[in-house]
């Protein structure tokens, strides 16, 4: 997605508390980044190996310890986590849980006081930036609300098969009890498979439903919509309450022609219109960006014409969860006589998927593995493959660096990445487009060609929705800040009153009071993500993260020394380690320098000391170094004292 200019200046919606005073939303501190540094002698680094003098046997101990993680007991205490007490019958509480802060990780709670019943929409997860989250592997919303009240949860409802909204299931359903799933075909079978990696998590059932479908989880009473996305079977649900209905959108787009939605559209949205609507939560993603978005329809289009007029082979990048538009192409692929090869385990996987469910109806003869390719002309040959976003692993990677078994490009290939650049992407995509350049290849992507169109909306699509809806409060969702305050903006303007719209942030609990008052409350519910970390799924340990932060930007200097515990002599000549900070071969006036340091910090702490305490000597020997190797080098290493009384 590309940021455009905003709409036009206007009042902020407040963060919860604006004009109407029955609102309280007063933005809590926001949480210090976690590149933030840490006082004291610890500091950054980056790992690497290098060489020095070989170290004895306790040194390689020690070298085995380092490898975990360092950690920082002296933690800050936190605040009480807050629980609010159950809804009167009279109110319906909205409770955002992941997906305000961020693209991803969404999570949405809705409670329906006068049955007492939640239920719970999406449970995705986010994909981790590694410079941001290093080690990280994945991150959750926070489900201790969800916990606290697990017998209350009746059911996880999942609007879409994309991994933002099914990805934290195997995480995160488990702990808040397990309870029911309901979503459509396609997404099922998508839950079902991802399941398959994780044998030893209990296995959610999963209640199929259908859009038009009315059902009732609990006591709730629960509406599904069909919504235009980038994948099949999106939906839309609407929760029935005695005050009127809450709208969750999911992630969606109009069909359109120009700025004139489908009649199918005006169908869905109109008939949601009559009820009466007193919340909606809806997708921001696309927010920053005016207008109608480009229809997919184009696109295929596009698609179409350069399958069939392109002299060379031609090689697609797409997302694997694109479902339509690599059925698409896939079948004009087949139209104009072409073998497809498919390249990358996501596009494999979601094809068998799309065969499961009958939405691919391509003949298997179509389809070739690499390794045949030098069997039909080059303009024969269609390539589909993943790794659009320049992922390093990914296929299209592997064969822009000339690392494919199979598949080497010339300058008679075409290349098209039919997607966008997803922010935090660009030096990657940037790194895949030069890659490709230097073999000669032609390439296509969508600053160039209406290649790739949006699953999101533009704010004039938004807009529409919302007037067709025409709820009596509105929350923009599924976006960072800047994307929900665009939308929220652009609503407004639209003729929204300001005072009806809330900005909320994870973890905030919105009150609709008789179906006609908001409040919000002053205190959040947890809403620190949670984190994959290996084997370990728990709260994002800060102190931890900032340690890795560390270790990748200035690296440590490890010092082993064995010290006599009667008279606090250093028994012999101090082993260092140095890892990302200098090369120890080449630093030898610095080590050396730095152990007679070592030994006069040593020696001077434990002058006159009976017993010897080890551990004020080490307090003292890292200041003491920390200070001089920042004053010689200008870096500040994370320093690591290991004193072994002998």
């Amino acid at each position: 997605m590309q940021p455009s200019p905003a709409p036009a200046p206007a009042p902020t919606p407040s963060s919860g508390s604006g004009p109407n005073p029955r609102q309280s939303t007063p933005r809590s501190a926001p949480r210090p980044p976690l590149s933030s540094e840490r006082g004291g002698s610890r500091a950054r680094a980056q790992t690497g190996r290098q060489g020095g003098a070989r170290p004895g046997s306790a040194t390689r101990r020690i070298q085995r310890i380092l490898r975990r993680p360092a950690s920082n007991p002296r933690t800050a205490s936190r605040a009480a986590d807050y629980y609010p007490e159950q809804p009167a019958a009279n109110t319906v509480r909205i409770v955002p849980l992941g997906g305000l802060e961020e693209v991803g990780r969404n999570m949405v709670a809705v409670e329906v006081g006068a049955t007492g019943d939640i239920l719970v929409f999406d449970a995705g997860f986010q994909f981790v930036s590694e410079e941001a989250s290093p080690g990280v592997d994945y991150i959750l919303p926070n489900t201790k609300y969800l916990e606290k009240n697990a017998s209350r949860v009746k059911g996880v409802i999942i609007t879409h098969g994309h991994l933002d909204h099914i990805g934290g299931i195997p995480f995160t359903l488990p702990r808040f009890g397990n309870p029911p799933i309901y979503t459509q075909r396609l997404t099922s079978v998508m839950i079902q498979r991802r399941q398959e990696e994780y044998p030893d998590v209990p296995k959610p059932e999963i209640i199929e439903v259908e859009t038009g479908q009315s059902i009732t989880i609990g006591s709730t009473k629960v509406k599904f919509f069909p919504v235009t996305h980038s994948i099949p079977d999106s939906m839309g649900a609407s929760v029935e309450t005695p005050q009127g209905n809450v709208i969750i959108s999911g992630d969606l787009r109009l069909e359109h022609d120009g700025t004139t939605p489908s009649e199918s559209e005006h169908k869905v949205w109109g008939e949601l219109g009559k009820d009466h609507n007193i919340f909606m939560v809806a997708d921001s993603t696309n927010a920053e960006r005016d207008g109608f978005s480009i229809p997919e329809a184009r696109v295929v289009a596009t698609l179409d014409d350069i399958i069939k007029n392109v002299s060379g082979r031609l090689i697609i990048g797409a997302f694997a969860s694109q479902f339509e538009r690599m059925i698409k192409i896939m079948e004009a692929a087949e139209r104009y006589g072409k073998k497809i090869v498919l390249e990358g385990r996501s596009i494999k996987t979601n094809l068998d998927i799309a065969e499961k469910t009958g939405l691919l109806k391509v003949p298997k003869e179509a389809f070739i593995p690499a390794t045949e390719i030098g069997n039909y002309p080059p303009d024969k040959i269609l390539i589909l493959a993943t790794g659009s976003q320049g992922e390093e692993f990914a296929a299209l990677m592997r064969i822009s660096t000339g690392q494919h078994k199979s598949i080497a490009l010339t300058d008679r290939d075409t290349v098209v990445l039919s997607s966008s650049v997803i922010p935090g992407n660009e030096i990657s995509i940037q790194r895949l487009k030069d890659n490709l350049y230097r073999h000669g290849v032609a390439l296509i992507h969508y600053r160039s060609s209406d290649v790739h169109s949006s699953g999101h909306g533009n704010t004039g699509e938004l807009v529409w929705i919302n007037q067709q809806v025409h709820p009596t409060f509105f929350m923009p969702g599924y976006g960072y800040r800047s994307m929900t305050t665009c939308h929220a903006r652009a609503v407004e303007q639209s003729g929204f009153p300001r005072e009806n719209i809330v900005l909320a942030d994870n973890g905030q609990v919105i009150d609709i009071i008789d179906g006609k008052e908001m409040h919000v409350h002053k205190q959040k519910v947890p809403s620190s993500p949670l984190v994959v970390d290996g084997f370990t799924i728990g709260d994002m340990q800060e102190v931890v993260i900032r340690d890795r932060q560390s270790l990748a930007k200035d690296g440590m200097f490890v010092i082993i020394a064995s010290v006599n515990t009667k008279t606090g002599k250093l028994r012999k000549s101090p082993d260092i380690i140095s890892r990302g900070f200098v090369y120890l071969r080449e630093s030898q006036p610095l080590l050396n320098e730095a152990r007679i340091l070592i030994k006069k910090s040593i020696e001077d702490s434990t002058r006159g000391m009976n017993p010897i305490d080890l551990d004020y000597v080490k307090n003292n020997l890292t200041d003491a170094m920390a200070g001089f190797l920042f004053s010689r080098t200008n870096k500040a290493p994370m320093v690591i004292p290991v004193l072994i009384g002998m």
